[in-house]
């Protein structure tokens, strides 16, 4: 009797994970029983009922995961372990490292797929983050406009709340066209709006729902959205993720937004690790540039040396503030809001006589604004900022002036914009760095340390 997930290793090249909790005979028979072809075995831990060198009957393997993988092109990771040697933990840390390598991780009860992002034959960027507002279309716009003086640049963009079927958008709709597309029923807000007006590229919306453990969307309609912008001729495409959702389509390089408040198991429990193992550069993004963001900087640090520059978020008014009476609308937590309206007061010159932090609580947001008599109302194109703030400016008369967020790297971390230019360099001339063309997954060894934080390293 074989229990387990049998289908996804059927006549598949396996690499299978064995401890010394168990005596080498009782793995020979389940070896004998697996559906698949095992290429190599990794001992992970456990000496109990080892006597000298075992022999599990096919050839062990040494280095960390990934070489392993490698080595005997193993198409799917097996896991014969148990207690005390693994735990639920460590599992999640395999699938995370079997899924990066573009391979499946399968055991007793349980099977992992590794994501399998749709062919895209542009240059891309993916541009993806770990959670909802922590300024990842902040870095798209940022990034775009970067890259928009050497390249022609496309942004697809994908949200909750984007439209049934992918919309392209050429131009920079002022806020007429905002709110004359927020009252036919569109989300006037939507990233890849923010996206047009504030980074001035065409830009490509897209929809999706929900979101698995590996960063995939369980619908879109990304593959559209792709074909579309495809058809604008551009130099290189920026695919933009929603909440903590990967964009499903292959791109030369990955960018990763963290939200530099997180806790690090937010950002790599479960199998956050994944979505460092796949980037290629990871942009701690700040509210309060006096955060402690070192705790996370060691984490992911843990899991990979991957390049990591921390920055700052400030607002951006689009038009002149200085010196009137401005009320300020955004979705930045309650304790940003101090250090959002210094800056605008010693940087902008406004007198800022209300800062809210409701723009996507539409209740209290409503209440806010009935008990507020401001010159200008200052707001982020993002939730209520038109079918709301701006509708409500309209009906008294008042000024809107649109918010974007600049992106300024801490003093001391390396040039962000060195770094993003370097990336669009990198996929436009399609810089070899060992990734599976296929997969888009990464080949490369993750983690000098062996496997993972935590992780009982292999021997040989």
């Amino acid at each position: 009797m074989i229990g387990g997930y049998v289908a996804p290793l059927t006549g598949k090249k396996a690499l299978v994970l064995v401890d010394g909790e168990h005596y080498p005979d009782v793995v020979r028979e389940a070896l004998r029983l697996l559906p698949c072809q095992v290429v190599g075995a990794l001992l992970v831990g456990g000496t109990e009922k080892l006597r000298g060198a075992p022999n599990f009957g096919v050839p062990l393997v040494s280095g960390n995961l990934a070489h392993a993988v490698a080595a005997c092109g193993a198409e799917v990771l097996v896991d014969l372990l148990d207690e005390p040697v693994v735990g639920g933990r460590e599992r999640m840390q395999y699938a995370a490292y079997a899924m990066a390598c573009g391979i499946g991780y399968a055991g007793a009860d349980f099977y992992f797929a590794p994501p399998r992002p749709a062919a895209f034959d542009v240059p891309a960027i993916s541009i993806a983050g770990t959670g909802k507002r922590i300024g990842k279309t902040a870095v798209s716009g940022h990034t775009a406009r970067l890259l928009a003086d050497r390249w022609k640049i496309v942004i697809v963009a994908m949200g909750r709340g984007g439209p049934a079927e992918p919309v392209v958008m050429t131009t920079s709709p002022d806020l007429a066209r905002l709110l004359e597309l927020s009252r036919s029923g569109r989300h006037a807000a939507s990233d890849y709006i923010e996206d047009a007006v504030f980074a001035k590229v065409p830009t490509v919306g897209a929809r999706r729902c929900g979101g698995g453990f590996a960063a995939t969307p369980f619908t879109s309609n990304i593959e559209a959205a792709a074909a579309l912008a495809a058809r604008l001729s551009p130099d290189l495409v920026l695919f933009e993720g929603s909440g903590t959702v990967l964009p499903p389509v292959q791109a030369r390089r990955r960018i990763l937004v963290v939200g530099g408040s997180q806790c690090p198991d937010r950002v790599l429990g479960y199998l956050g690790t994944y979505r460092v193992l796949v980037s290629d550069l990871v942009i701690l993004t700040l509210a309060d540039p006096h955060l402690d963001v070192r705790p996370l900087r060691k984490a992911i640090g843990q899991v990979r040396d991957v390049p990591l520059i921390a920055a700052t978020l400030r607002p951006r008014p689009t038009s002149d503030i200085c010196g009137r009476r401005v009320a300020f609308f955004t979705t930045a937590a309650t304790s940003a809001l101090p250090g959002m309206v210094e800056y605008l007061s010693t940087t902008y010159g406004a007198r800022v006589v209300h800062a809210s932090s409701a723009l996507a609580d539409r209740n209290r947001l409503r209440a806010e604004l009935d008990a507020i008599d401001p010159e200008v109302y200052l707001v982020e194109l993002k939730a209520a900022a038109v079918d709301m703030v701006a509708e409500h400016a309209e009906k008294r008369g008042a000024p809107v002036v649109l918010c974007d967020t600049q992106v300024c790297p801490l003093p001391g971390d390396p040039s962000l914009d060195q770094a993003l230019l370097t990336l669009g360099s990198e996929a436009i001339t399609n810089v070899e760095d060992g990734r599976d063309g296929r997969t888009g997954q990464t080949h490369d060894a993750p983690s000098p340390a062996g496997l993972a934080p935590h992780m009982p390293p292999p021997s040989g």
